[in-house]
């Protein structure tokens, strides 16, 4: 099947089994499980999480990110052994940085195990920068890698404000 007629679509109440089973499989292996089916629809039914997930017939790959007032945590990104190298991953993150930008969001964050290689070469494809290392981020088990991405321009030139006339007082002139 080919990657353009496999859909993104808003994580349901009946993906929270196929989510939680892939993140523990996936992303949780060695720690424990922490992202059970309960925490995952959790996340679903949070107005402020994005949950979604890509596949025609059954969840090959999923995406669960915070939204803040302005920053937004990208906590669980995972797509199945069997669907890797075919563009899944990068569309599922593409559509929650357009969905980040669409409300505001200046920067997300995404963490990483230190010896995921694979994990930060992917990020650092999509913009995002290394931002440090912060010891036992895993359970007290594992270091990890802390990257960011900046969805406000840079380039914006400085700018100074004062206030109209009319809402001056007479010492201000």
């Amino acid at each position: 099947m080919s990657t353009s007629a496999t859909e993104i679509r808003l994580a349901r109440t009946e993906d929270a089994n196929a989510i939680a089973r892939m993140s523990r499989d996936t992303i949780e292996t060695g720690l424990g499980w922490s992202w059970r089916p309960q925490r995952v629809l959790v996340s679903i039914r949070d107005p402020n999480t994005l949950s979604s997930v890509i596949g025609d017939q059954r969840v090959q790959g999923f995406c669960i990110t915070q939204f803040g007032d302005e920053i937004a945590h990208l906590s669980l990104l995972a797509v199945d052994n069997k669907c890797r190298r075919r563009g899944l991953g990068r569309r599922l993150v593409n559509w929650m940085l357009v969905s980040a930008r669409t409300a505001g969001i200046a920067t997300v964050h995404v963490e990483m195990r230190t010896t995921n290689l694979a994990a930060r070469a992917f990020y650092r494809t999509l913009g995002f920068e290394d931002a440090g290392v912060v010891a036992g981020y895993y359970r007290g088990v594992e270091s990890a890698l802390r990257m960011v991405l900046s969805l406000r321009s840079r380039d914006f030139p400085e700018v100074t404000w004062e206030p109209p006339l009319a809402w001056r007082r007479p010492a201000d002139s």
